[in-house]
């Protein structure tokens, strides 16, 4: 099926045509985490020795961060498609790039290479597609300053451009908001800084990045909301094995908690506490969620996730919980409209600079289907009731297009999502998945 639309990212948009669907079934298992690939690359780059990463995400989002890596200098082999070797250069072993790193719509990357930039004797120029080059920089820019880094942006937004040279010293910062890609940042500048970096965080996020310095040999202290680290550290090369993404997990918890009669399984995927609050405001709805821990490699815990169908209620979200989902929020929303009353989420104005203004595209998509909600600055009041088709704007968003799909377990109509070509960004396969699990998706 073709469209002679484009999406903002330059790719040929496509979309889906989702028909409703009585049940979801079987067992899966959805493709790497993410966030845990783009850190194993860099740290394995700047680590001594070779780093052997399997279960790597081959999405976009991660190919870009591995096309930057290769282009400041590091050896990167792939013998299969989830198997990289890197051969890292050192500490201090990277090279100015050539032309400018484009991170594609990878926000994740090009906020933790702001980090890992900054210290070097080099000058680099990060962009990205149209959609990152709409999204905020400042909330990193502006604490790596505060080290010394000479960063330069456009507007606060990209193109972001790193003068090398810089000699960085070690901050004590507490985070305005609760944010794990400014943590990263701050901590990867802080292997380059003179002293003692610390990062104090509002509420607790995800702590992939402190779990992998450990990894990779380096000292780091955490506790009582703190983080920190000394400068100066070098990095060993380590085997690591990347677990299942539980965000990509997060759409088919999401259809078993809506259609899975007979149960869905979901192998072997990350639970990370700092992930999982998905899993703990689900459980408060009623959702019928058991996990089935199975022997990982550390630091990353790893499980089976098996899901029923359930009657849903609505809930209050706990403000506390939203740092530990915030990007499962497009597909709860749907578990949110399926569920018998009110749902009220507060607290999560980051939703509206993620890669779309996710607030208000999911309001804008739930009303097209018939469902009442209210649009808050910092977050969604939704009525659950029951679900039409109709026609949606994903607004290049990926998780918003995974997030509808999903919706047609409830619809009494057919989906159709516009701009879907993002979902190749972070979920590689997703369609066929979806149709394995019972999904009527057509794209």
């Amino acid at each position: 099926m073709s469209d002679a639309a484009h999406s903002p990212s330059g790719r040929a948009a496509r979309r889906y045509l989702v028909r409703p669907a009585a049940s979801v079934y079987g067992e899966l298992m959805v493709p790497g985490d993410k966030s845990i690939s783009h850190r194993a690359l860099m740290l394995g780059g700047i680590a001594e020795g070779e780093t052997s990463i399997r279960g790597f995400l081959a999405s976009e989002d991660c190919l870009a961060t591995l096309a930057a890596l290769a282009a400041l200098g590091v050896p990167i082999e792939r013998p299969a498609e989830t198997q990289v070797r890197v051969q890292g250069v050192g500490r201090d072993g990277l090279a100015a790039a050539a032309r400018p790193l484009d991170m594609g719509n990878a926000g994740t990357a090009i906020r933790l290479l702001m980090g890992l930039l900054a210290g070097q004797r080099f000058d680099s120029t990060l962009i990205g597609d149209a959609s990152l080059m709409r999204r905020p920089m400042e909330r990193v820019a502006a604490p790596l300053r505060a080290m010394g880094a000479r960063i330069d942006t456009q507007g606060g937004r990209p193109p972001v451009r790193i003068h090398g040279g810089s000699a960085l010293h070690g901050i004590d910062y507490a985070l305005p908001m609760a944010s794990a890609q400014v943590k990263s940042a701050l901590l990867l500048a802080g292997l380059y800084a003179q002293g003692l970096t610390r990062v104090t965080e509002p509420a607790p996020t995800r702590d992939h990045t402190e779990r992998m310095l450990r990894g990779f040999g380096v000292q780091i202290a955490s506790g009582a909301g703190q983080v920190s680290l000394a400068g100066g550290q070098r990095l060993r090369g380590c085997d690591i094995e990347v677990p299942g993404d539980f965000s990509s997990a997060a759409f088919f918890i999401v259809a078993g908690c809506l259609a899975a009669r007979d149960g869905l399984t979901i192998r072997n995927v990350g639970i990370n506490p700092t992930r999982t609050g998905l899993l703990e405001m689900l459980r408060l709805m009623g959702a019928d969620i058991d996990l089935q821990p199975r022997p990982g490699v550390a630091p990353e815990p790893v499980a089976d996730i098996r899901v029923r169908a359930a009657a849903l209620h609505g809930i209050r979200v706990p403000e506390a919980l939203v740092p530990l989902a915030i990007d499962e929020f497009p597909v709860f929303f749907i578990a949110a409209a399926a569920a018998a009353g009110e749902t009220v989420v507060t607290g999560a104005a980051e939703l509206r600079v993620k890669e779309s203004d996710r607030l208000a595209a999911m309001a804008a998509g739930l009303s097209t289907l018939g469902i009442e909600c209210e649009l808050r600055p910092d977050g969604l009041r939704v009525q659950g009731g029951p679900m039409r088709g109709g026609s949606l704007d994903s607004h290049g968003d990926h998780r918003i297009a995974m997030a509808f799909a999903i919706a047609s377990l409830r619809a009494s109509d057919v989906i159709e999502i516009a701009d879907v070509a993002n979902v190749a960004t972070s979920f590689p396969g997703f369609p066929q998945l979806a149709r394995a699990a019972g999904l009527a998706l057509e794209d």
